[in-house]
């Protein structure tokens, strides 16, 4: 259930850690999907935070790439 990882974006390094389902949710995923919690952080800061629900939604268009390659591959 449980998937971590970390990959670097434009000289900024991303560490996320996702709780991923194996069937969607409408209720509780993200957009729908199977990840109901998610947090994505940019060089140690939180950029990113959903528990079944948005804490942190990604701001800048990095972060929302970031959040973008996480989400896909997942849903």
């Amino acid at each position: 259930m449980w998937h971590e990882g970390k990959f670097d974006l434009n000289g900024a390094g991303y560490r996320w850690c996702a709780k991923v389902y194996d069937e969607p949710s409408e209720d509780y995923g993200i957009e729908g999907g199977r990840i109901s919690k998610l947090e994505i952080r940019r060089d140690g800061e939180t950029v990113c935070n959903y528990d079944r629900g948005w804490d942190i939604e990604p701001e800048t268009e990095q972060d929302q790439q970031a959040f973008a390659i996480v989400l896909h591959m997942f849903n």
